[in-house]
């Protein structure tokens, strides 16, 4: 595997010479759920694609379904190949069922598939034009975590989106990296964490409500929010009491202080989407896709350097002298080493000395 990713990561350097190579490509992008504006999942996607397209004389558009069902995916996908876009770029396990039902008899397309496994086609076997990108999410969860107790916070929240893997090893890592901090600093006694589902991928008043019941009523200090736009419910909360954030995904740091208060963002659990997007582009282009289709590749960890890493936390980072950037270039080489363990089950809950309160999910 990781002679794989080496791979992926040297292709990167591919950017500038591609463009001649490009000739027949038509890249599209077809939404998950949420909008190109959703600065997060969506959004990054579009705009990494966009900009290799751009930079490599490639036509580019988007699409996006009519509602959220496997129909208005495929739709879209069709609408797209009639259109004679060649490359699809399909970000977020939903798509998996819509792969599935359409790759066979589009094997003349490409899809590069983000935050999709195997087991999310629907029981079809991967074909050979589809790429999956799958991230180990409970790395960079683990590392966010970890600072934000290192940086002084003893009561956290957990906010999900919906309870599916990719969330999940979000959230159990970062419960896992709580409580090595904790342990570490010799307050596991002290320390707390709520952890609930909201049931959807974006804010409303239902969940606003139960996060104001975290902040001012329990006393919580900061919010992991990860689940595309279910961050505005935090950040609401947030803003009543001076109370802090955690984002996902991308560096969410000037999205939530620019709109809910400046240094609202602790930090953010970042997966490397545009380099991936950047990477299979480039690769496709240069004649390579055989060495990438009909695969699916698991990223993570690719080196000691923090920015390498296909996880990582944000370069925002609020680093004090509890956890500064060299303690957490430390942290990341002792995990690349081995020296640092993270599960990746998702079946129950972590045991931690901590003490975590389970609310199950909102909605």
């Amino acid at each position: 595997m990781k002679k794989i990713i080496a791979i992926l990561l040297a292709a990167v350097m591919l950017m500038g010479c591609v463009s001649a190579m490009a000739d027949g490509l038509r890249v599209a992008m077809i939404t998950d759920v949420g909008t190109i504006t959703d600065q997060s999942f969506n959004q990054t996607t579009y705009e990494a694609a966009k900009a290799w397209s751009e930079a490599n004389g490639v036509d580019f558009t988007y699409y996006q379904p009519a509602d959220d069902t496997d129909a208005a995916r495929i739709a879209q996908i069709e609408k797209a190949i009639d259109d004679d876009y060649n490359v699809l770029v399909l970000p977020g396990y939903k798509f998996g069922p819509a792969i599935g039902s359409v790759q066979e008899e589009n094997a003349d397309v490409k899809f590069i598939a983000l935050d999709v496994s195997e087991g999310d086609l629907g029981g079809v076997a991967l074909g050979s034009n589809v790429y999956c990108a799958v991230y180990q999410e409970e790395l960079c969860g683990y590392m966010a975590g970890y600072a934000a107790v290192k940086l002084g916070y003893k009561h956290l929240g957990f906010l999900g989106g919906m309870a599916v893997p990719a969330v999940i090893r979000y959230g159990f890592g970062f419960v896992q990296g709580v409580d090595a901090a904790a342990a570490e600093l010799g307050i596991a006694d002290q320390v707390t964490v709520e952890y609930v589902y909201g049931g959807q991928f974006y804010g409303d008043g239902d969940i606003t409500a139960a996060m104001d019941t975290w902040y001012q009523s329990k006393g919580v200090e900061v919010v992991f929010a990860c689940g595309g736009g279910i961050y505005t419910s935090a950040a609401e909360a947030a803003q009543k009491v001076n109370g802090k954030v955690i984002g996902v995904d991308v560096d969410q740091a000037a999205t939530i202080d620019g709109s809910y208060g400046e240094g609202m963002t602790v930090t953010s659990a970042m997966k490397g989407l545009g380099a991936t997007v950047n990477t299979l582009l480039s690769e496709t282009a240069a004649g390579n896709w055989d060495n990438f289709g009909g695969k699916v590749e698991t990223l993570g960890l690719v080196g000691v350097e923090p920015e390498a890493n296909y996880v990582q936390i944000a370069p925002s980072t609020q680093f004090a002298d509890g956890f500064t950037a060299e303690d957490y270039a430390a942290l990341v080489a002792k995990m690349f080493n081995g020296e640092v363990t993270v599960s990746n089950a998702i079946e129950a809950m972590p045991a931690t000395s901590v003490t975590v309160v389970d609310a199950g999910s909102i909605k």
